[in-house]
């Protein structure tokens, strides 16, 4: 019993150590701020509001990744988007569509969930709108879809050096370069990649301990 229990002990410390060494240099949690409603419907359906989720700081996101990026027109204001395109790369988003030097993004059909609800920025009644599977650089991701006939903003952009494109998921309801244009690809330094809660605590099960693409 007494080798069982320093066992016990060393592992417990072994994987403190371990902890503390990757919230130190790789990893942190992060609260998704949940009074912020044009940030909060722009990253619908795939994150929402009061979500508590890890970042990966290690290394820079990759294309298609969802990253944690200072707003170029007010860097004290933090926004979430898909980074798309690099140098001299032609990004056009309209409507649903995105399309990358002329190349339209494929789709894998409906989410898992083929519906969400989402509360317009501007305020009002909850909307509902549909959720396909879209491929952006190689990573599948959800995209909530806009309403046939509803009028959105385009997003039309050459990529400078040093810059990508930040493409919201909710193409209904954007915040992203249509915005603010272009970001300098070093401002946003952290990838968005698993969530541990939902909003409504540990108990909901149905936001819990997902991996986030």
């Amino acid at each position: 019993m007494r080798v069982l229990g320093r066992w016990a002990l060393w592992s417990f410390l072994a994987l403190a150590v371990l902890v503390g060494i990757l919230r130190a240099v790789a990893i942190r949690w992060w609260r998704v701020p949940n009074d912020d409603p044009y940030l909060e419907a722009s990253i619908a359906p795939t994150l929402r509001g009061g979500d508590w989720v890890l970042l990966w700081r290690l290394t820079p996101p990759n294309l298609g990744s969802l990253a944690l990026c200072a707003e170029p027109k007010h860097p004290e204001r933090l926004t979430i988007g898909r980074l798309i395109g690099e140098r001299r790369d032609h990004v056009l988003v309209e409507g649903n569509k995105l399309t990358i030097n002329e190349r339209l993004a494929a789709t894998e059909g409906d989410c898992a969930e083929n519906a969400f609800k989402v509360i317009p920025p501007q305020g009002g009644a909850e909307v509902e709108l549909g959720c396909t599977m879209e491929v952006a650089s190689a990573v599948s991701h959800q995209r909530g879809n806009a309403p046939a006939n509803t009028e959105v903003q385009k997003l039309d952009v050459e990529i400078g050096d040093g810059e990508v494109a930040l493409v919201s998921d909710n193409r209904r309801y954007p915040y992203d370069s249509r915005d603010f244009g272009p970001v300098v690809r070093n401002t946003c330094s952290e990838t968005i990649f698993f969530r541990v809660i939902g909003p409504k605590g540990f108990f909901d099960t149905a936001s819990r301990f997902q991996y986030i693409r």
